[in-house]
């Protein structure tokens, strides 16, 4: 199943309700939890590597915006593409969320403020316990792709770096050169697409829940709702039942 399951909460309950009654092998495309970097990433948190985690920053920039026709029709940044963030942010922080602060800006392509969108943003997380978490969002950035993400404990920090053609560096008197990220989604998460639906397969061959499903596209959407009004009403926004 696509994410978002809808643009809204109500539709989303519904469609949860009906998988429900009828119970299926459902897996929601939050693609980047197949991710080899970010699983590794994951694992790393989990054994204890950086001691508690205390602080997660995700960078996602899109190397071109989209036409402002799509914005219309996209439900927005937080709902088309952070959406994606706040599913690794849940998945990482892996404890509740209790409130959402987000700022945002129209600054790379006036049409889409004047189609009612940001195309830049940040929002701040803070789970119960007190961990914060960072994203940070751009319709463009020039030199590609920029998916990265940064774990910060009491022992140490990990990162998950942009993907490259090649991870050759050359060294001259000039100076250094390496390749640029790679171009945009399909090139970037190729593996992970795959590996998503392998994922898929063993999950309904298995009888047991795929690593993403749709209990964790609901969660993302109420995420990326509260980030909008956070947006438009100008404070954090807390995140209990009634959001």
């Amino acid at each position: 199943m696509r994410k978002p399951i809808a643009l809204d909460l109500a539709r989303t309950r519904n469609a949860l309700q009906v998988l429900s009654e009828h119970p299926v092998t459902c897996a929601l495309g939050f693609n980047r939890r197949h991710d080899p970097q970010f699983a590794a990433l994951k694992k790393a948190i989990i054994e204890g590597r950086i001691g508690a985690l205390e602080t997660l920053t995700i960078i996602s920039r899109d190397p071109a915006p989209p036409p402002a026709e799509y914005v219309g029709d996209s439900g927005g940044l937080f709902r088309d593409m952070m959406i994606h963030d706040f599913d690794m942010a849940r998945w990482l922080l892996d404890e509740p969320i209790e409130s959402v602060f987000a700022v945002g800006s129209s600054i790379i392509d006036p049409a889409i403020g004047e189609a009612g969108d940001v195309d830049t943003a940040m929002v701040t997380l803070t789970t119960a316990s007190g961990k914060l978490c960072q994203i940070s969002n751009s319709r463009r950035a020039c030199y590609g792709y920029d998916q990265r993400i940064e774990a910060f404990g009491s022992q140490g920090m990990l990162q998950a770096q942009n993907e490259s053609d090649t991870r050759l560096r050359f060294t001259g008197e000039a100076g250094q050169v390496e390749d640029k990220p790679k171009w945009f989604f399909l090139e970037r998460y190729a593996q992970a697409y795959q590996l998503e639906i392998g994922d898929f397969v063993a999950a309904w061959q298995e009888n047991r829940a795929p690593l993403a499903g749709a209990q964790d596209g609901l969660e993302a959407l109420r995420l990326a709702d509260a980030a909008e009004r956070s947006l438009r009403e100008g404070r954090k926004i807390p995140l209990d039942a009634s959001v």
